[in-house]
């Protein structure tokens, strides 16, 4: 039963992996990468990782799908003019594809992970612990490195969007707050017309 499972999501991953790289409409192609993100996280839950599978739904089904969605349906780019090479490359696409896929069947092989042998724990055992002691001790390091990459990032994104603009006419409430009445203010007397 549980091969049936892993072998109907496994289908549905690569189903959905197929059309977002195939749809046309970028909000199709976005809700099914939403389908394959949940199809990796039943495989997650599949493989006894059930911290892994719940953050895969939270950060990326949660967050950053749902921003591109917004993103994808307020900019109304018209794709069509994007799309036109589509069939010119795809011979090129599915050798790398093949290529890619061989790569991974003989990197990830039965040999090397031992598919098919279960692999019992104790009752009190947490994969969210363990992932924290293998990632704060084997892996601090890394860990460390790429929250860093990641800070560098946000601060240079933040640094590019928020560049002076010359254009920009902007109020500037602590010179409005210091002026006084004879800076703003001129009373002009005129002579009264006659008629």
């Amino acid at each position: 039963m549980e091969l049936a499972i892993f072998y109907l999501f496994a289908l549905t991953l690569v189903g959905a992996g197929v059309m977002v790289v195939s749809l046309r409409n970028p909000v199709h192609a976005a809700l099914s990468l939403v389908l394959a993100f949940f199809a990796s996280a039943a495989l997650w839950l599949l493989l006894e990782a059930e911290f892994l599978a719940i953050t895969l739904v939270l950060v990326y089904v949660g967050a950053v799908m749902v921003l591109f969605l917004f993103v994808v349906m307020m900019l109304d780019i018209n794709l069509a003019p994007l799309r036109e090479g589509f069939a010119r490359y795809l011979p090129v696409g599915a050798g790398i594809a093949f290529l890619t896929v061989v790569a991974m069947g003989l990197v990830v092989g039965p040999d090397r992970f031992g598919l098919g042998q279960g692999v019992s724990h104790p009752a009190d055992y947490s994969n969210t612990r363990e992932l924290g002691k293998v990632l704060y001790t084997d892996y601090v390091y890394p860990f460390e490195i790429a929250a860093m990459i990641l800070l560098v990032a946000i601060v240079a994104a933040i640094a590019l969007t928020m560049r002076e603009r010359r254009q920009l006419k902007a109020q500037k409430p602590e010179e409005q707050v210091a002026v006084r009445r004879e800076e703003r203010v001129r009373l002009v007397k005129m002579p009264a017309e006659k008629k």
